[in-house]
């Protein structure tokens, strides 16, 4: 039986990670090696729900370039260490010596890259020769190791122009509110902080507010009365995972707090607290902007630098795992900012499976809300150029997959 090669998707979408399965599709083909796809990622490949490649249109593979969210499916599942464990692994196993897969991608963030590695080390311990590569995926831009990730230049680019539209909008009127925008973000600022491009670029935020330092309340009343009291109107922009001094979400001070099945605490809220507490402590008037999925799903106007970069992290991982390399996953390093370039490396995965990247001092201004100079020069290359959809009657269209199970 011919070698094989797996790829799934994991996680939460980006408006780009379909690139980077264009980019593993393409290059596999280019290289003769036979393409399955696990549907809902590991979920779905410990229920066997494979589907074959060859069996997708190929237009709609064209397509895929371009659509967003997950083809294929997702899901947000954590394996056991395998040393407790074993049952999945071996389940994983078993499959992969039915379909002769040599070959295992995994597209994800931090917990997908920790699964990477369980599965890259039991293959060989257990003697299988199976080459494993992860490619990263995040809107949020907190994985260790790479410059930046796919998904997040093209975040970036909608939540510039979405706080750039908002900030003409709150100017209207001779006597404003005060706008809060709420961006993704729980213990990284990278998204938030975009939000300042905007500002340089155009009109943008007057105010923000990122995980990176501690929140309070009397500081940020006194600072948004302030700016309204002298133009009128006040737009901020603050991450929902903004704390307290004592490590305490902010978006908890109106609910309790919710954990989900990783243990993290589920955010949300904390833009329409703030309004609301605004109201209260100043009698001006306030709304609450929460831009939540459409920062990961707008592919209408995703970043054509970010989609060429997630096709480019589909094809290294082909290439890396066919040449002989395994526990890896593909990053970028940055060559220079002016010109703009970067390169592949591949960066070990059990160096970033546990842990996360978050915004630098040097990104952060010294009044706790604002961003430098050096992160607009940072972040301004990753939303440069745009993707070229294909319309039909005035709407975008994206890839329809069969996505049918193979019977193995």
């Amino acid at each position: 039986m011919k070698q094989a090669l797996l790829y799934a998707q994991s996680g939460g979408p980006t408006s780009v990670i379909n690139a980077s399965a264009y980019g593993v599709i393409t290059e596999a083909r280019r290289q003769g090696i036979k393409t399955y796809v696990a549907l809902n990622g590991i979920e779905g490949l410990l229920c066997g729900k494979i589907s074959d490649i060859d069996n997708e249109d190929n237009d709609q593979i064209e397509l895929l370039r371009y659509t967003p969210a997950s083809a294929f499916g997702s899901c947000r599942v954590k394996l056991p260490a395998h040393s407790q464990d074993k049952t999945k692994y071996e389940q994983i196993l078993d499959i992969f010596r039915k379909l002769n897969i040599r070959y295992f991608v995994y597209n994800g963030g931090n917990d997908s890259m920790n699964t990477c590695s369980k599965i890259a080390d039991f293959m060989q311990e257990n003697d299988y020769e199976c080459y494993v590569c992860g490619i990263p995926k995040t809107i949020d831009n907190d994985l260790l190791l790479t410059d930046h990730c796919p998904g997040y230049g093209s975040a970036s680019k909608f939540i510039a122009t979405a706080c750039s539209e908002i900030a003409l909008d709150t100017n209207v009127y001779a006597h404003g509110r005060i706008t809060v925008v709420e961006i993704m973000g729980r213990d990284a600022g990278w998204l938030t902080a975009s939000s300042a491009l905007a500002s340089v670029y155009g009109a943008g935020p007057d105010l923000i507010y990122l995980p990176e330092r501690p929140f309070d309340l009397d500081s940020f009343t006194q600072k948004c009365k302030d700016v309204y009291e002298k133009n009128h109107s006040c737009l901020v922009a603050v991450s929902e995972g903004i704390r307290d001094n004592d490590g305490k979400y902010i978006c908890s001070y109106a609910n309790d707090e919710h954990k989900d099945m990783f243990n993290n605490t589920q955010l949300g809220g904390v833009g329409a607290y703030l309004a609301s507490y605004l109201t209260k402590k100043t009698g001006i008037k306030t709304r609450a902007i929460e831009l939540s999925l459409m920062q990961r799903c707008s592919a209408h106007i995703a970043s054509l630098t970010d989609n060429e970069e997630a096709v480019l992290a589909g094809k290294t991982a082909v290439e890396s795992v066919v040449g002989g390399i395994t526990n890896k996953m593909v990053a970028f390093k940055r060559e220079s900012n002016s010109p703009y370039k970067i390169s592949c490396v591949l960066a070990p995965l059990c160096e970033i499976a546990h842990g996360t990247q978050s915004m630098p001092d040097k990104f952060i201004g010294e009044d706790c809300c604002s961003v430098t100079k050096e992160f607009i020069e940072y972040a301004t290359p990753l939303i440069m150029g745009e993707v070229k959809l294909k319309y039909e009657n005035g709407l975008p269209v994206f890839a329809k997959l069969k996505n049918d199970v193979i019977k193995f």
